[in-house]
């Protein structure tokens, strides 16, 4: 029997899904499925490769990171749902969106954007893959980890998600950049018809506002909800504010 999948589930009431990002892990919603659970089922997965998944072989395609999700929820017998994805896992849940669209009540990305090679990066993907190969996956989260901070590594999250990330294996660490770099998702955005909410942060160094501009204006069904002064982990960074801005969307 194949396993199911190691993820993080709390709470009573229609399902909620949060999706990590690279180097991410279902630890890092911690906040948020103690917030959310008063209202939702919150399920938290771990990509294969990362967190609490890092015996599983991690894969090199979003398609595959999104399927692996679908049968997560599968094997949990979750019909709807309500979805929630975090930079890499925004490219994931918008595959999951256009896949089982009529399961989805509402969509979040959150720092993310339809084109995975993300242009204007604070470093191209091929220059993360040739660090990471030299580096290993502990000094690359340290690294990029503290990128997702206005304050860096001086921010307390940081610790956070580095505690998170140094948990991947460092074939789904490798294969999780050419899934990014390889992925484009920008024919499908007006297939994804469900109430959306593009959460960004003003200084995100991942994503910059041409990519979150080019979501606005191409989903039919959005609105558009800016953090200011935080990075790429609002989440950490600004944890009322991001609460707010979800519980004004989601309830």
């Amino acid at each position: 029997m194949r396993d199911i999948l190691p993820h993080i589930r709390a709470g009573k009431g229609e399902p909620l899904v949060l999706v990590h990002g690279y180097l991410g892990g279902a630890e890092q919603w911690q906040s948020q499925i103690n917030y959310f659970s008063q209202f939702f089922d919150v399920i938290a997965p771990n990509l294969p490769g990362f967190g609490s998944a890092m015996h599983l072989q991690g894969h090199d395609r979003i398609e595959d990171m999104a399927d692996s999700v679908l049968q997560l929820l599968n094997d949990l017998e979750i019909k709807n749902f309500m979805l929630l994805g975090h930079s890499m896992g925004g490219m994931i849940v918008q595959n999951i969106a256009y896949k089982q669209a009529s399961r989805i009540k509402k969509l979040v990305l959150n720092g993310t954007g339809s084109l995975g090679m993300m242009p204007n990066r604070f470093e191209p993907i091929a220059k993360s893959k040739e660090r990471l190969a030299e580096e290993g996956v502990a000094k690359t989260i340290e690294r990029i980890a503290a990128t997702w901070f206005v304050d860096g590594a001086e921010h307390s999250g940081h610790k956070l998600l580095v505690d998170v990330g140094i948990k991947a294996n460092h074939q789904a660490a490798m294969d999780g950049l050419d899934a990014m770099a390889n992925w484009d998702g920008r024919d499908k955005l007006k297939e994804l018809t469900m109430p959306t909410l593009i959460l960004w942060s003003d200084e995100d160094k991942s994503y910059r506002w041409p990519q979150v501009e080019y979501l606005w204006e191409n989903l039919p069904n959005c609105r558009l909800a800016v953090i200011p002064k935080a990075s790429h982990a609002a989440q950490l960074e600004k944890p009322e504010i991001y609460l707010k801005l979800l519980e004004d969307f989601l309830l």
